[in-house]
C-alpha cells in the first residue's frame, strides 16, 4: 500500500511539474512575450552600440591629442608670426571664376510605362 502511495505521489508530482513547466514555454512563446523580449535586445544592443561610439570617440580625442603634442600643434604660439587663416572651400565660386560644368552621361529609357 504504501509503494503504490508514494508512486502515486511521485506521479502526481511529475505531472504538476510538467503542466507548470509547458505553461511557462507557452507563455513565452506568445506574441507579446516574443515582442517585449525582442524589444529588450533592441535596447541591450543599442546601449552596448552607444558605449562603443563612446569609446571609439574617446580613443579619437585621445589619438588626436597624442599626435597633436608629437607634431608640436599644440604648443604655444609666438606673437610675432603672422596669423594662420583657414578658408573654407567654395564649391560655387573658385577665384571669381564661374562653377565647373559636369557632363552628364546620356540617359535612355527604355521603360514603355514611363510618361514622356
Amino acid at each position: 500500500m504504501f509503494r503504490r502511495t508514494f508512486w502515486f505521489t511521485a506521479g502526481a508530482a511529475a505531472g504538476v511539474w510538467a503542466t507548470t513547466k509547458v505553461n511557462r514555454k507557452i507563455k513565452q512563446l506568445t506574441p507579446e512575450s516574443l515582442a517585449a523580449q525582442a524589444a529588450d535586445k533592441a535596447l541591450v544592443a543599442g546601449h552596448r552600440l552607444k558605449d562603443f561610439a563612446l569609446d571609439v570617440r574617446e580613443g579619437m580625442v585621445r589619438r588626436e591629442a597624442e599626435l597633436g603634442e608629437a607634431l608640436g600643434l599644440e604648443a604655444p604660439v609666438d606673437p610675432d608670426l603672422p596669423v594662420r587663416r583657414h578658408f573654407a572651400v567654395e564649391a560655387a565660386e573658385r577665384d571669381g571664376r564661374p562653377p565647373a560644368t559636369y557632363r552628364k552621361l546620356p540617359y535612355n529609357s527604355y521603360n514603355r510605362n514611363e510618361d514622356h
